[in-house]
């Protein structure tokens, strides 16, 4: 399910909780990237709390779950009188701009199995599960690569022991394992998701 469109105007924000979001970029004319996700962590939106309109990503539901959402016309209206909320939206956007930087050098740089163990546990930490139902044509997406990359790191992976993959469904079986096999990227952004 698509929440909004690049340049869209946005209407409502969202705030996930047991569900993820990705935010896609455009790499090519109907070819996305994703450059960060949003979980319980998050907000859906983010752009308003910094006085835009629109937004210049695509936000894809990856996993369903519950969220909150408020229009954008009552959380501009909190951001006014409140301080406190106004801090906590400046701290997502930090943490998201963050994210999405370090995503990119990620992409760039390393091996698409590391990648491939990083994006499995940030996905694990924003919807609190060990199981994913996806497949592995939305995990080529997601990381920008050819499916049969994604076969190939995910294979890897499961020989090691660490996921157990099955048609659209993957377990992670051994999280230190999977957190091992993950480039160091994955430890820049969990912590600060937790700062």
């Amino acid at each position: 399910m698509e929440v909004h469109r690049p340049g869209e105007k946005l209407r409502e924000v969202y705030f996930p909780e047991g569900s993820l979001v990705s935010l896609l970029v455009a790499v090519e004319p109907g070819s996305y990237v994703e450059v960060g996700m949003v979980g319980g962590e998050g907000m859906v939106g983010l752009a308003v709390a910094l006085g835009a309109d629109s937004a210049p990503m695509r936000a894809l539901v990856q996993h369903p779950g519950l969220a909150l959402r408020t229009s954008v016309a009552l959380l501009q209206a909190e951001l006014g009188r409140s301080p406190v909320l106004r801090r906590a939206m400046a701290r997502c956007a930090y943490v998201a701009m963050a994210t999405a930087m370090q995503i990119t050098g990620c992409n760039a740089r390393h091996t698409l199995e590391s990648r491939l163990a990083r994006w499995l546990l940030m996905t694990r930490d924003r919807v609190w599960a060990s199981e994913l139902t996806l497949t592995q044509g939305l995990l080529a997406h997601m990381l920008g690569v050819q499916r049969e990359g994604v076969t190939k790191a995910a294979s890897a992976l499961r020989r090691r022991g660490i996921i157990e993959y099955e048609r659209g469904r993957i377990r992670i079986l051994d999280h230190d394992g999977l957190r091992a096999a993950s480039c160091a990227c994955y430890g820049v952004i969990r912590k600060l998701d937790r700062t």
